[in-house]
């Protein structure tokens, strides 16, 4: 995330109804989940699907690049322990093309050391954010990434 993502997140008031802002501006926001897990794919679309987003799946890194220029995502989120493909090389491959590489890629672990964090960076994801994870941590993140693309797309346009 960067410093001017950081500012416009804390920015927002600590008692402002979190769910009732995010489900405004999340609404038709195409959110990938990759996790092997049907726990977290379960938890996810109910807290996506509940802000407003349009959630698709995938099991692995492999069946998720299949999926990706498909369903064209706006934000991706990977588990980071998967099998075939894990987290951290399917992150590396969205990253090295060209048609994908814009797409925020948030690693999904219950994993939260500094390597891991580091290994993240270096395949270029956006942010990590360590489960399980809260509703509100996780409309949070979607919305800090929405409202950055649209702050450069209004710089771009002006």
């Amino acid at each position: 995330m960067t410093d001017g993502q950081q500012s416009l997140a804390s920015s927002k008031p600590a008692n402002a109804p979190m769910a009732d802002m995010s489900r405004v501006r999340l609404s038709g926001i195409k959110v990938l989940v990759i996790d092997d897990g049907r726990t977290i794919r379960r938890s996810a679309e109910i807290m996506l699907m509940q802000a407003g987003c349009e959630v698709e799946f995938a099991d692995d890194g492999f069946d998720a690049l299949g999926k990706i220029s498909l369903y064209r995502p706006d934000l991706i989120f990977a588990d980071v322990l998967m099998p075939r493909l894990d987290g951290y090389q399917t992150c590396a491959l969205i990253k090295r093309c060209g048609a994908h590489k814009h797409i925020p890629v948030i690693m999904l672990t219950s994993k939260d050391n500094l390597f891991d964090r580091a290994r993240g960076h270096a395949v270029g994801a956006n942010q990590y954010l360590t489960k399980p994870f809260a509703k509100e941590t996780l409309l949070h993140t979607i919305e800090a990434h929405v409202r950055g693309r649209q702050a450069v797309s209004q710089v771009l346009h002006s």
